[in-house]
């Protein structure tokens, strides 16, 4: 996966970045005011193809976005609740604030997610991000 691993500042990294265990992950929620982290397998070919849609919503939105495959570090499954994968989960100030569980979502898709699930204008307007999927002719 060509994804960062988690900063050491708290400037918001304007692509995904990858954490591998619960203690990383709180580290990073700690750290930045709102994230989003996309709870994914390997194997997964939605959680493949929503990928690049959140790369593409680190860069467009002011949160980071963090990709975690639980079985990583499997206190991540039950702590939250992951039954299926891909999994979307929203973190304001710390606090879950957000779950989508739908499986492969577009960029304005996860934009209104975030809008909805936040208190604060986080950046991206209408049109600001690209769903990451090349058009067929």
């Amino acid at each position: 996966m060509s994804t960062d691993t988690a900063p050491s500042n708290a400037e918001t990294p304007t692509k995904p970045v990858h954490v591998e265990s619960e203690a990383e992950l709180d580290a990073l929620v700690s750290e930045h005011e709102l994230v989003l982290v996309d709870f994914y397998t390997k194997g997964c070919t939605l959680c493949q193809s929503i990928e690049p849609v959140l790369g593409n919503v680190a860069r467009a939105k002011e949160v980071v976005v963090s990709l975690c495959n639980p079985r990583e570090d499997l206190s991540l499954v039950e702590r939250f609740s992951i039954r299926s994968v891909p999994t979307l989960v929203l973190f304001e100030d710390g606090e879950e604030v957000g779950r989508l569980a739908e499986g492969f979502q577009g960029a304005q898709a996860i934009v209104d997610f975030i809008d909805e699930g936040t208190s604060a204008d986080h950046g991206a307007r209408p049109g600001d991000v690209e769903d990451g999927r090349s058009e067929r002719r």
